[in-house]
């Protein structure tokens, strides 16, 4: 009975199709098994309209399921030419409409092609697997209780796909429905591992399986790994078998090919082929081809669609033109090749002998790129641990002596004919080095090797050393300007990770001399990625001597602009602009030669191009046409940071010239430049605060001279810095420009103009209320950078307004923000300390007791955020509770405050958290200790700290932890703030036994701070014994007499290992350290006479062992 007749089809191709659909959906089954030969004309009929032309208007995807899943119940399994049709119809529908199939109709359709797979003869068993792979494609999820049919112990797929199977179209459609069962649309689940594993290991075994005479089974297969199996586990076989490199090494196979009996007319053909082939390869034959691929350089996907649109169109559908060839491999690219490209004569193909040759060049060359396409996948989802394992596999290392050079990935890159397989293999290169630093930091060749065997650090050298050998060589020999790109890209990678100062100078010289000529190349991304090599030697492991050298090398020996597109063009004083140099001199006057790279990336930032736009050029806007492109002049100016950053006193000859570019970037309309601009001010300012560092080692003479440094800020501050400060619509560019006013030198702030001052305040207390987390974040940096500064820090009101916003920006919801407001409150409370020790009791009466109280509290909230915030946190309590009078003590609003900071600060010496949390908290509970105004001695949370501290100084893993404890263990100056007889031994007990196990660890990086944890127990342990009582005597020399003899080497070690830095960065002499044993054994035996030989142990005389002891080995030394 017919359903209800649709609306009449439009003429043409697509009213055809649709007629055709709407008679199927109409028919209905019959008993008797009858319309059978109706059914074959109709199915002829919509196999040949979904073969043709694309139709104007496709049916809708519910339709098409509909008259799918119809079509299945005309058809009983027993008619067995009719299901063949069925299943190529579902195939054809589903690739040339792009069909998901529903869920319901899904289960109908897969339970049906099951069991013809199952009832049916083999000869249909090709076409219901087409149909299977077209219905699962993306649905592999929603295949779950059919997944044990078909990918179970006995499962279908497994069974066709079997290595044993003769028919080997039947193993290619089995394999395809395994890999559209692998595909998976993102946020949908994937297959079960176990299923994801059985798939896996199919595609592996036919990897390694030998290529049959009639397919290219190879081929096919690395297309189905190239649909990927996310999350995956591979088990890698125990050995894996190289394919013959023939086109690299010359090798040739006609040998292996005459072993092969000639048994067929067949065969001889094909073994003609194979040898036409491997000829095309060399490159002594016909040199480098495919010249036309270089305007590609995307190689990871188009060429394998591209692969898959010609398979299709030499597929069983025959030609159906280049919209249907589209379609069909956009739904299911791996379509049967019954008739495949190798197995037509140049008589039977529509190519001829030449195109078939350029053909096959174009396959073998996508497949090359293809693997290589796959290898990069699998580089970048495996961890770096793992990829450095297969390092030599690779990477070329240098050849010994009269042995080949071994196959690896630059053999590809020198060798292959296809330009976007180099470009391939050195994208895979550069993954390779991605992330190498901590692996290639064991190289090491600077001293002469002369040993019986090579170390690993030699081979890894040498490896790095041929590296650039054979780069270098592939920058000379290319001539494809993407390849050219990737080879230098490759190259900056390369840089960045080589540890060069454990390698002989000379390698980054070589580097430089080459890259220069392509800094003019007509290309504009060589250009780019020439200045990326370059920003790459200047900022890897810098100042490097050899770098150095090559900065100071004349103009001279720069680019020549012979053939170049872009001439080199040096400055000249008046291109400068408004130069300022603070000698009275010009810059040119100088003696020393200005820096060539520094003048380079001037003239590339400021300069008007000098030349018209190049081919690659023509999609940059018209402001190219005053300047050179933006992606040029931006990565100049990163290269410019750079080398201020890394050679900043080769840069401060021309200080104030470089404000004036990065001035004059951040006056332009393109917020890149202007960000680019910041940052290089950025930089200029923090190479003046580290020269002026006062443990810096330049000579203050070579310094940029304060004067010169109040000039370059004036500059800024009456030019666009301000105005970039407020541009609101770019919030990076405001967070660059507040780190850039945060590097302002304190001693050229305090004499700028008080006008000056105020703008610079004013406009970071405004940022800090930005609704941007990073404008925020930076303000609260800046801010806490600038409470540091002495004529601010004593400026009350100044602080107080600090104060405010900093407490403001802690209690933001950005974690970012409150962790750089939590470092800035850290710095606020430490000008507290500093005042109150500076300017005594007129500036803590003149701060609020309510900021005071809202400073501890915020403190204290903050101390239980997460580590980032925490470790600041600890360190601002430690500061305000130091900070407090007796006032504020004895005060009721302050008594619960302190109490709950307080034990905040003894959990979180005790707690999890990191290290970095815990070593401030240790070292905020010692400046607890120095206010004398809180109860140290008889308070219960004294009680708690010291035990706290006790537990940590012996147990804690990390060594800088247990130093810090020990540190404010030694910190009360009087005997009752260690409290009662038995607090005061057990810190004792505590400390002796943290002696004993401060060489115990299990992490070796510890181990370099155990000489300071030893110090500073000692000096903890003498500084006890100088305050100890009689009643704690009896204790003290019970624990001498059982542990004495393990501790006295370390007290001899302590007063042999003179000249150390203590914690405030002093040196302390042997000569102090005697002084205080011998104190303590004067306090000491004036607490004895008083017991009247009543102690058992006389610790005194204990001390004066370990002294005699001392002083006679350093007599017997200086002997």
């Amino acid at each position: 009975m017919a359903a209800a007749a649709p609306a009449e089809p439009e003429p043409g191709p697509a009213g055809s199709l649709r007629r055709c659909l709407a008679r199927l959906g109409a028919l209905r089954a019959r008993p008797d098994g009858g319309r059978r030969t109706e059914l074959h004309l109709l199915f002829d009929q919509l196999i040949s309209e979904s073969c043709g032309p694309e139709p104007a208007a496709a049916p809708g995807p519910q339709d098409v399921c509909a008259v799918l899943a119809q079509a299945c119940q005309l058809v009983p399994l027993d008619q067995e030419h009719l299901v063949s049709k069925v299943c190529q119809l579902i195939h054809h529908l589903l690739n040339r409409y792009q069909v998901m199939v529903d869920e319901q109709n899904l289960n109908f359709l897969l339970s049906y092609s099951i069991s013809a797979l199952r009832q049916c003869s083999s000869w249909t068993h090709v076409e219901i697997l087409q149909a299977l792979a077209a219905l699962v494609y993306n649905n592999g999820p929603k295949c779950q209780k059919y997944l044990p049919d078909l990918l179970g112990t006995a499962g279908l797929l497994l069974q066709f796909s079997d290595p044993a199977q003769p028919d080997v179209e039947l193993r290619r459609a089995a394999v395809r429905s395994m890999a559209n069962l692998c595909l998976s649309v993102p946020a949908q689940p994937y297959l079960d591992e176990s299923y994801r594993s059985v798939c896996f290991q199919t595609f592996l075994s036919v990897l390694q399986s030998s290529k049959t005479s009639d397919v290219d089974d190879i081929t096919f297969c690395m297309k189905c790994m190239f649909h990927g199996l996310p999350g995956l586990s591979i088990e890698v076989p125990t050995a894996l078998y190289p394919a013959p490199l023939p086109q690299y090494d010359k090798r040739s196979p006609v040998k292996q090919e005459q072993s092969e009996p000639a048994t067929s007319k067949q065969t001889g053909s094909r073994r003609k082929k194979c040898k036409g082939k491997q000829k095309k390869g060399e490159l002594g034959e016909e040199g480098r081809e495919d010249s036309g691929d270089a305007g590609n350089e995307s190689v990871l996907g188009a060429d394998m669609l591209k692969l898959h649109l010609e398979d299709v169109q030499s597929g069983p559908c025959g030609d159906p033109g280049p919209g249907a060839s589209g379609v069909c491999a956009g739904k299911d690219p791996l379509c049967p090749q019954p008739t495949g490209w190798k197995r037509i004569s140049s008589s039977e193909s529509e190519y001829s002998d030449t195109e078939g040759g350029y053909r096959a060049k174009s396959y073998q060359a996508n497949v090359r790129q293809g693997a290589l396409a796959c290898f990069l996948s699998t580089i970048k989802s495996i961890e770096k641990r793992v990829l450095y394992g297969y390092w030599s596999a690779f990477v070329p290392d240098a050849p010994g002596i009269g042995s080949p050079q071994s196959v690896s990935l630059m053999t590809i890159a020198l060798k292959d004919p296809s330009p976007k397989t180099r470009a391939c293999a050195l994208q895979v290169l550069s993954a390779f080095l991605e992330g190498s630093k901590q692996f290639l930091s064991v190289a090491e060749d600077a001293n002469d090797h002369k040993r019986a065997f090579t170390p690993f650090s030699v081979t890894i050298a040498s490896s790095i050393r041929e590296l650039h050998r054979c780069l270098l060589l592939a920058l000379v020999a290319e001539s494809s300007s993407q390849t050219l790109t990737q080879i230098v890209k490759c190259l900056a990678n390369l840089v960045s990770n080589a540890p060069y100062s454990r390698l002989k100078p000379g390698l980054l010289t070589r580097v430089w001399n080459q890259i220069k000529p392509y800094i003019s190349h007509k290309d504009v991304n060589v250009r780019v990625s020439s200045l990326t090599l370059l920003g790459a030697i200047v900022s890897v492991q810098a100042p490097l001597p050899e770098v150095q050298l090559l900065l100071q090398q004349p103009s001279s020996s720069g680019p020549s602009s012979s053939g170049s597109a872009t001439p080199r063009r040096f400055l000249s004083c008046e291109r400068w602009g408004r130069a300022l140099p603070w000698a009275g001199e010009s810059p040119l006057d100088s003696p020393a030669e200005p820096c060539w790279l520094l003048r380079l990336c001037v003239s590339i930032i400021v300069l008007p191009r000098e030349d018209s736009c190049s081919d690659s050029d023509a999609s940059v806007p018209s402001l190219c046409s005053v300047y050179e492109p933006c992606p040029l002049r931006l990565e100049a100016l990163q290269v410019l940071a750079l080398l201020v950053k890394g050679y900043f006193p080769m840069a401060q000859s021309y200080f104030l010239e470089l404000g004036e570019v990065a001035c004059r970037c951040m006056e332009e309309m393109d917020p890149s430049i202007q960000l680019h601009g910041a940052k290089l001010l950025e930089e200029l300012g923090t190479g003046v605060l580290q020269q002026h560092k006062p443990d810096s080692p330049t000579a203050p003479e070579q310094r940029v001279p304060v004067s010169v440094v109040v000039t370059f800020w004036t500059l800024m501050l009456n030019g666009p810095l301000p105005g970039t400060l407020q541009n609101s619509p770019h919030p990076t560019l405001q967070t660059s420009a507040c780190d850039a006013l945060s590097s302002i030198l304190p001693e050229a702030f305090s004499l700028l103009q008080g006008d000056q001052q105020i703008l610079c305040v004013t406009l970071l207390l405004g940022l800090n209320h930005s609704e941007n987390p990073l404008v925020k974040a930076a303000a609260a940096r800046a801010l806490g950078v600038y409470i540091l500064f002495p004529c601010l820090r004593q400026d009350v009101m100044f602080v107080a307004d600090t104060a405010n916003a900093i407490l403001n920006s802690l209690h933001d919801k950005s974690p970012n923000v409150r962790a750089k407001a939590a470092w800035s409150l850290g710095n606020l409370t430490d000008t507290l300390i500093i005042n109150m020790e500076t300017m005594g009791q007129s500036f803590q009466e003149e701060l609020s007791d309510l900021l005071l109280l809202k400073l501890l509290r915020s403190a204290t909230e903050a101390s239980k955020d997460r580590d980032k915030v925490k470790s600041n946190a600890v360190r601002a309590l430690g500061n305000v509770l130091h900070f407090l009078q007796p006032c504020h003590v004895a005060n009721p609003r302050f008594r619960e405050a302190i109490e709950e900071s307080l034990q905040a600060l003894i959990a979180t010496v005790g707690s999890e958290a990191t290290m970095k949390v815990r070593w401030n908290a240790c070292y905020a509970l010692g400046n607890v200790f120095k206010n004398p105004a809180l109860p140290l001695g008889e308070a219960p949370w004294a009680t708690q700290a010291f035990s706290a501290l006790s537990s940590v100084v012996k147990s804690c893993k990390n060594f800088k932890v247990r130093i810090k404890s020990a540190m404010a263990l030694s910190i009360p100056s009087k005997r009752e703030c260690y409290g009662s007889t038995e607090q005061f031994c057990q810190i004792w007990s505590a400390l002796v036994v943290a002696l004993q196990r401060s060489e115990d660890t299990e992490d070796f990086l510890e181990f370099k701070y155990s000489s300071s944890l030893r110090t500073q127990i000692c000096r903890a342990l003498l500084h006890l014994l100088r305050l100890a009582r009689s009643t704690d005597l009896p204790l003290i020399g019970g624990s001498l007499r059982d542990h004495g003899d393990a501790i006295k080497p370390y007290v001899l070690q302590y007063l042999r290992s003179s000249g150390e830095e203590n914690d405030a960065g002093t040196r302390t002499d042997l000569g102090e350290r005697e002084r205080g044993v011998q104190g303590a054994i004067e306090h000491l035996s004036g607490v004895e006479r008083e017991l009247q030989g009543k102690a058992r142990v006389r610790v005194s005389l204990y001390l004066e062992d370990v002294l005699t002891n001392h002083t006679n080995a350093t007599e017997l030394t200086e002997a």
